[in-house]
């Protein structure tokens, strides 16, 4: 069994999307919006508020509990399927890029970023998907998450 001490430390790209969130936050905030409506299609506004209530420490003492969308964002992260979590590192990677931010990953090769593989992962992420009950919206899937 491996000794990670945050839940994000399995993943190279998810630990650096982290710390980008936690560099950028203002920057990467309107992205984490899209990525709370996007996930707000698919389970309700409802549910995605109770289950932040639930995980919602009363101090707020870590970093990304002083702003609610960020808080929010990182907690659903957190347990959003391994797929979808690293679909979502390479949007936000992306929205940095879109802003105008000089920021290179080097968990993604520059090629790569360059030849547009966020949009070919997030429709290989999507047929990954279709074998699941929510296939009815695998286009959304290919959008900015």
């Amino acid at each position: 069994m491996p000794g990670y001490k945050r839940w994000y430390d399995h993943d190279p790209l998810l630990m650096e999307v982290v710390n980008l969130l936690k560099n950028y936050q203002t920057e990467l905030k309107k992205q984490a919006e899209v990525f709370l409506a996007k996930i707000e299609e698919k389970v309700s506004k409802d549910a995605m508020q109770r289950f932040y209530e639930m995980v919602k420490p009363e101090n707020g003492t870590r970093w990304y509990d002083k702003d609610p969308v960020i808080s929010m964002t990182v907690e659903l992260l957190r347990v959003v399927p391994p797929d979808v979590q690293r679909q979502c590192a390479e949007h936000f990677i992306n929205a940095l890029k879109n802003m105008g931010i000089d920021y290179q990953s080097p968990n993604i090769s520059a090629e790569n970023a360059a030849d547009g593989v966020f949009e070919k992962g997030a429709e290989e992420n999507s047929s990954l998907n279709s074998s699941s009950d929510n296939n009815s919206n695998s286009d959304t899937s290919k959008e900015s998450v």
